[in-house]
């Protein structure tokens, strides 16, 4: 990214720097570095060079770097430590053999021509592992037309650390069905499975591990060890030695603190070893005893091409020091959300010639911020062109991730992080992917007792599974017990002829009974109710098709201002539903929008900001939610992120008083409430508005028939009601081809959706 790079060119220091950083082996030291900027260096002064490491004294840093690395240098790994005193548990030690693996197998196929970056900590360097030529020797390849020996390929897997099960749930695993492997690589995202013909490979495939749809045709396959090599004494290498020297610069974060992280873990092991020798945990010992020496590490570092990052001036320990350079550097000051103050400090910079790259790390943000500031007679311009450079006095927002934002006084030029403005993100760590077992199947899902639904029979209860045979086989049978003492025995394989029973708890339903009509007419007459419905539907769209909506005004600085107090990260989908929402907010149609997203995915964020900008204009929001518990939430949601702002947010359900309740709905009739969150007693006929403009329904499809005539009949009688569903499809009653809550709020509803696939944890 030539914005970020060209600046550093007109410093002489940095024009040596690169001049001579391969000439000789040891390090060159940097002062005056600080947070983020360091990753900034380390990425102008890795061009070029094939093979870049970076080390740093924990986890926590490395990681920081390795996000922001990544949105510079594409091919950028992070490596971690191997816990030595945990590695046997199962799923932490699969978890973190796998993140190994993937930037071992990176290295291995790294094509010519390419370049990587690996960060890591100073205790994965202290690990003993297997010679690189060693782990070649482990790899297995596949590929369609090869003659396999069935037999040998399956002993080869073993030794590599791979259990072989019925059927596999998790990496690490395979399984063998006649002329069919199912295999799970540790290093990638899905399962393979190789189909024999013969001894001849004749296809190979990723499937679904759940589903087991097959996703992709492959060609070939590359298979690496799912456990670690034993070592022959004498024979271990370091992380280091994975790196060719003359190929490979190492960058070192404060190198005082890792030498002294390096003597901490060192001293651990030592311990370790020590307590395992005495318990005869042999094993374990092995691996303990083949971790490298503080010693040994800062030799291996003195024999290659190096530069170290520090704040202070100061002696690099016994790294070889070759030369000393010293950069001004400065953090920038935190904004704290008041963007007048960034916008203020962004015209002085701009008038004293300064160059400016605020970054982003969502595009479309990046793009709002641009506008933002347009709006503020701020010149600025976004890109994602890599080769822009910023000339004096420009304004850049761009696509990207640092931590801190950084200044170079002498260069007149500066990085601003979206943290400097609006404040650090209490962002959630990342949930992966554990694999604990094979998952559950629906008929174990159910209980004794349970209500299900037949589909030719109709209701009934579950009594469990019972063993039945029929011409001497013997098989597994569900029992379903029907009113008048009736039984029904299906196969346990015929699972899609019955549902569970998703009606209300409220009553006991009644039951159906074998060999009657009567689940025929209950099934005829529930077909005439949906028609009805459909007709009523046709008619109440084809009058809200007609009538004009009330046109809300662009968002404001106050609706921005809110906007960018939300404590969380947005995912693109979710900024995309949001746009989406607002922009038929601000049109004269009468807004029809669903929203669908699981659990989690920031769907009611999306409607706080829709609600916020409806009350701006006075106008009155519902929040329809089905139960009370979900009512008190999303209340104390609306209160807690609206504090700070003249909104007026009130509960109506069980869990307030008859006088409480009654209070609250004089209010909304005088127009004193602007937002009021509630279950069905929202539309009661005691209640009105002064002016509703928007009505919020969350999870949909959990009302009862009867509530959604009445929120029809809200919606006829309030032409400037905007309705806009929260439909949750982890909802066992939400069904995609046959959505109850699209098919009651319009036939043809524009759906915004937040992705789970890309989330990052949004709340």
């Amino acid at each position: 990214m030539k914005a970020l790079t060209v600046p550093l060119t007109e410093l002489a220091d940095y024009q040596e720097m690169i001049r001579i950083r391969t000439k000789e082996y040891g390090v060159l030291q940097i002062t005056g570095c600080v947070n983020s900027q360091k990753t900034h260096l380390m990425y102008a002064l890795g061009q070029e060079i094939r093979f870049r490491l970076g080390i740093y004294s924990s986890d926590e840093k490395a990681k920081q770097a390795y996000e922001e690395h990544r949105f510079l240098e594409e091919n950028t790994y992070y490596y971690p430590a191997k816990d030595l005193l945990f590695y046997h548990a199962d799923i932490k030690g699969k978890y973190l053999l796998s993140q190994r693996m993937e930037v071992v197998r990176a290295l291995m196929e790294l094509e010519e021509g390419r370049e990587i970056t690996v960060l890591t900590t100073a205790d994965a360097l202290l690990d003993g592992l297997p010679p690189m030529k060693k782990l070649a020797k482990y790899k297995v390849q596949i590929a369609v037309g090869d003659t396999l020996d069935f037999t040998e390929l399956q002993e080869e897997l073993v030794s590599m650390g791979y259990e072989r099960e019925a059927e596999i749930a998790g990496p690490g695993q395979f399984a063998v069905r006649g002329g069919i492997l199912d295999l799970y690589p540790l290093t990638e995202e899905f399962p393979i499975r190789v189909e024999l013909w013969g001894d001849e490979v004749d296809s190979i495939r990723s499937f679904d591990v759940e589903s087991q749809r097959s996703i992709e045709n492959l060609q070939s396959a590359v298979i690496y060890p799912a456990a670690e090599l034993e070592l022959e004494q004498g024979e271990h290498a370091s992380f280091l030695d994975y790196f060719p020297k003359e190929e490979t610069l190492v960058f070192l974060d404060e190198p005082i603190r890792l030498l002294e992280r390096m003597d901490e873990a060192e001293e651990e092991y030592r311990e370790s070893l020590k307590n395992r020798e005495a318990m005869e945990m042999e094993a374990e010992t092995a691996a303990l005893s083949q971790v490298f020496s503080v010693e040994e590490v800062t030799a291996k570092i003195n024999q290659r091409y190096g530069i170290a990052f520090t704040m202070l001036e100061s002696k690099c320990g016994n790294f070889h020091l070759r030369k000393t350079y010293s950069i001004q550097t400065k953090s920038v000051n935190p904004y704290n959300n008041s963007f007048e103050m960034l916008t203020r400090d962004l015209k002085r910079l701009k008038r004293s010639g300064y160059r400016v790259v605020l970054l982003s790390g969502s595009r479309t943000r990046a793009k709002r911020l641009a506008e933002d500031l347009r709006d503020y007679d701020l010149s600025s311009f976004y890109s994602e062109d890599a080769d822009r450079e910023v000339q004096d006095g420009e304004i850049l927002v761009s696509y990207g991730h640092v931590t801190e934002g950084y200044e170079y006084p002498m260069l007149k030029f500066m990085v601003i992080s979206e943290t400097d403005i609006f404040g650090r993100k209490k962002r959630k760590k990342k949930r992966h992917k554990t694999y604990s077992g094979q998952k559950i199947q629906d008929f174990s899902e159910l209980k004794v007792g349970d209500y299900v639904v037949h589909e030719n029979h109709g209701l009934g209860i579950y009594e469990g599974i019972e063993k039945i045979q029929v011409d001497k086989v013997t098989k597994d049978y569900m029992k379903i017990s029907y009113a008048g003492g009736g039984a029904l025995y299906i196969l346990a394989t015929q699972l899609d002829l019955i549902q569970k029973y998703a009606g209300s708890d409220a009553k006991k339903p009644k039951l159906n009974k074998l060999g009657t009509s009567q689940w025929t007419k209950t099934k005829s007459q529930v077909k005439h109710a949906v028609k009805l419905v459909a007709k009523d539907l046709v008619e109440l769209y084809a009058a809200r098709q007609e009538a004009d909506g009330y046109m809300y005004e662009p968002d404001t600085v106050w609706q921005k201002e809110f906007e960018e107090m939300f404590p969380f990260e947005e995912t693109e989908d979710q900024l995309q539903a949001i746009e989406d929402t607002k922009r038929d907010m601000e049109s004269h149609k009468i807004m029809d929008r669903l929203v669908c997203g699981d659990v989690g995915y920031g769907k009611t964020e999306i409607a706080i900001r829709a609600a916020f900008k409806a009350v701006q204009e006075g106008k009155q929001v519902v929040y329809l939610v089905p139960t009370t518990i979900l009512a008190q939430q999303h209340y104390n949601t609306f209160v807690q992120r609206m504090k700070d702002f003249p909104v007026r947010v009130d509960l109506l359900c069980r869990f307030k008083t008859s006088a409480e309740q009654k209070k609250t709905v004089e209010d909304l009739k005088k127009g004193l409430v602007d937002v009021v969150i509630g279950t069905h007693r929202v539309l009661s006929k005691d209640v009105e508005y002064k002016d509703l403009g928007l009505l919020i329904i969350d999870e949909e499809q959990r009302f009862g028939v009867a509530h959604k005539e009445k929120i029809k009949k809200t919606q006829r009688e309030c032409r400037c009601a905007d309705p806009y569903c929260d439909a949750d499809p982890a909802d066992p009653a939400y069904e995609p081809d046959r959505d109850p809550g699209y098919e009651c709020i319009g036939g043809s509803a524009d759906r915004p959706y937040a992705d789970p696939d890309v989330c990052d944890g949004i709340q």
